[in-house]
């Protein structure tokens, strides 16, 4: 038992390394969260459907984009995200879109697939509503066929600009229920300053970074004086209290007591 027990130790030490290498994610979410991800993202995209439906008639599904799919999990699962925000997701998938319909129309095809993914990240980056999803809204309006090509920049309106307002408004709805989900995060309780590291602080730092970060300075912040604290606990209880020792009394015989008498009555 014990060396089955070793082997298992051992080959998980191995994969370790291997693990985080490849970026496997150390998830600690618990099980409602994520429960909560899979209902909320199921809502989301199937009222978007349900509005293509009643708006497009049978052919809906051709119209139900798959970067909307993307987003609905980025609002349900990381709703405190920056990326999950409403306008990353309205403009980035407007912005996107725009891209994408006008290099099909101004480039060969060849080019304009090239042109739609490169030129979205660019304007998103700039534009300040990076929306990875988005993308996909780009190369749909170059790759989608007769059809969508025939739609131009109405495009833009349906279905996109009406299945992102339909996830935004799903998402502030649906995580407002939960008192720890709250979207936007604008609505997320402030922290009291403190005397230490601050938000601007945060901000700060990870501008020193120069790559983009999926959290907000409000969340690291969070996160680093919820470390603070367990880091306290943990040495508080660690500490072993020591209290000092009392002197004991040095034992005087009766011989010796009554030489230092005689000592003291001779001089």
């Amino acid at each position: 038992m014990l060396y089955l027990e070793f082997r298992r130790v051992s080959r998980l030490a191995l994969l370790d390394p291997v693990a985080r290498y490849l970026g496997v994610e150390t998830n600690s979410t618990s099980h409602l969260e994520k429960w909560l991800s899979i209902v909320g993202s199921a809502l989301g995209i199937g009222l978007a459907s349900l509005m293509n439906q009643w708006l497009l008639g049978d052919h809906y599904l051709a119209w139900t984009l798959a970067s909307m799919g993307a987003s609905a999990g980025l609002i349900f699962a990381i709703p405190g995200g920056a990326l999950s925000q409403p306008w990353p997701v309205l403009a980035g998938h407007l912005a996107a879109g725009a891209i994408g319909v006008a290099s099909y129309r101004y480039l060969p095809l060849e080019w304009a697939v090239i042109s739609a993914t490169s030129l979205s990240v660019g304007a998103m980056y700039y534009l300040r509503c990076l929306h990875p999803p988005g993308i996909a809204t780009a190369v749909f309006a170059v790759m989608g066929g007769d059809a969508i090509h025939a739609q131009g920049f109405a495009l833009l309106l349906n279905p996109v600009l009406i299945n992102a307002t339909l996830l935004v408004l799903l998402g502030m709805l649906f995580n407002s229920v939960f008192p720890w989900r709250r979207y936007p995060r604008y609505h997320q309780a402030e922290s009291a300053p403190q005397a230490g590291v601050g938000e601007q602080d945060i901000a700060a730092a990870m501008s020193r970074l120069d790559t983009f970060v999926d959290m907000s300075p409000e969340e690291l912040l969070r996160v680093y004086q919820q470390a603070e604290q367990l880091a306290a606990q943990r040495r508080t209880s660690a500490t072993v209290v020591r209290f000092p020792r009392r002197r004991q009394p040095t034992a005087i015989n009766s011989d010796s007591q009554s030489d230092g008498n005689a000592r003291r009555e001779s001089r």
